[in-house]
C-alpha cells in the first residue's frame, strides 16, 4: 500500500460522495441506470495516466485523458459504463478507482452521470 493510499481519508470521501447522491436526487432525481464517471487529477508533473488507465481497463472502467478543458489542468476521466445507479454502487466503483489513482500519483476530483 503506497502512503498515499495509506493516509488518504476514504471515510470522509465515502461521506461526500452520499451526501452529494442524496442532494442530487431530492433535488432532481437521479436515473436508474447511467454511465458514472469519476475524475482524477496527477498530484505532481510526473504522474503517468498510462499505468493507472491500464489498471482501470483492466477492471471495466473505460478511460479517456483529458489535457485542458477549458482551462482546467488535465484529468484522468475512468467511466463505469450502464451501472445502476445508487450511492452505494457510485462508492464502490469510486474506492476502486480511488485506491487504483492514488498508487498511481493521481487523487480523486468527483464523479458525474451520464445518461
Amino acid at each position: 500500500m503506497s502512503q498515499n493510499t495509506a493516509s488518504h481519508d476514504f471515510a470522509a470521501q465515502q461521506a461526500e460522495t452520499f451526501a452529494v447522491y442524496a442532494d442530487l436526487q431530492s433535488k432532481h432525481g437521479l436515473p436508474e441506470m447511467a454511465d458514472v464517471d469519476y475524475f482524477f487529477v496527477p498530484t505532481s508533473d510526473e504522474a503517468d495516466w498510462r499505468p493507472l488507465a491500464d489498471v482501470l481497463s483492466r477492471q471495466d472502467y473505460v478511460c479517456q485523458y483529458i489535457e485542458d478543458d477549458d482551462g482546467e489542468g488535465p484529468y484522468l476521466m475512468a467511466t463505469l459504463p450502464e451501472q445502476a445507479v445508487s450511492a452505494s454502487g457510485i462508492w464502490i466503483g469510486e474506492e476502486v478507482a480511488t485506491q487504483a489513482a492514488l498508487e498511481h500519483g493521481f487523487s480523486p476530483d468527483g464523479w458525474g452521470l451520464e445518461a
